[in-house]
């Protein structure tokens, strides 16, 4: 019996703090922003690269599940690997991929209609912040280009069921390093209170193949 389908997991990303994800520099006026953040090129508005999630949340679940530092990717639990991919020993190059199961979307500003409602004009703020010199007290001033609190993005992955005996285990992996993302932070400049996230709403479809989901939504509403 063939099990494969591919499941979607989808919700919101509300942002709790400014959130910054460094877009391009390389053509930046003077007196522009230092630091801007990725925009959607159709609206300019900011955007969450499925890469800066993907990242993240492959980090966070690292630190959880490995039981030793792992130097490079390839070496993080079969847990882990087995969702995000790898590559091991084996092939004519010495190299085997490993396909991960995870398809992460990018996710573009969902609440554009709200936010100006309640008098919103412009999707990002800029934070001016200083950096000073230890030996000289000089101080060198920037301006970083953030995402504004209380913005919401569309959130969207697709899982691939390729085993049904390990759907449960790959769901709670998933689940944990949702939870990771919120108890941490998105984006640059965590420490200093930047990338607060919380996820919304969050829900399963079987979008090919045959698979009762029920199971799954009831874990991701608890």
């Amino acid at each position: 019996m063939n099990n494969f389908a591919k499941i979607r997991i989808s919700g919101t990303i509300e942002i709790l703090s400014g959130l910054h994800i460094g877009g391009s520099t390389a053509f930046a006026a003077i007196g522009a922003v230092d630091s801007p953040v990725i925009k959607d090129p159709l609206t300019n508005l900011p955007i969450i690269p499925g890469s800066s999630l993907k990242g993240k949340m492959r980090s966070l679940l690292a630190k959880a599940y490995n039981q030793k530092l792992a130097q490079m990717p390839n070496e993080d639990d079969w847990k882990i690997t087995r969702l995000f991919g790898a590559t091991s020993g084996g092939g004519d190059d010495g190299k085997q991929l490993i396909a991960g199961r995870l398809l992460f979307r990018d996710s573009f500003l969902s609440n554009k209609n709200e936010l100006s409602s309640k008098g919103v004009r412009t999707f990002t703020e800029t934070k001016f912040e200083n950096t000073i010199n230890r030996i000289t007290a000089v101080a060198n001033p920037r301006q970083i280009e953030r995402s504004i609190r209380g913005s919401k993005f569309d959130f969207e992955m697709i899982y691939e069921l390729q085993s049904e005996e390990e759907v449960a285990e790959d769901f709670q992996t998933i689940l944990n390093g949702l939870n990771l993302l919120e108890l941490d932070y998105l984006g640059g400049n965590g420490s200093r209170g930047y990338g607060k996230i919380k996820f919304n709403h969050l829900s399963a479809e079987t979008v090919f193949g045959d698979y009762d989901v029920s199971g799954l939504n009831s874990k991701l509403e608890g």
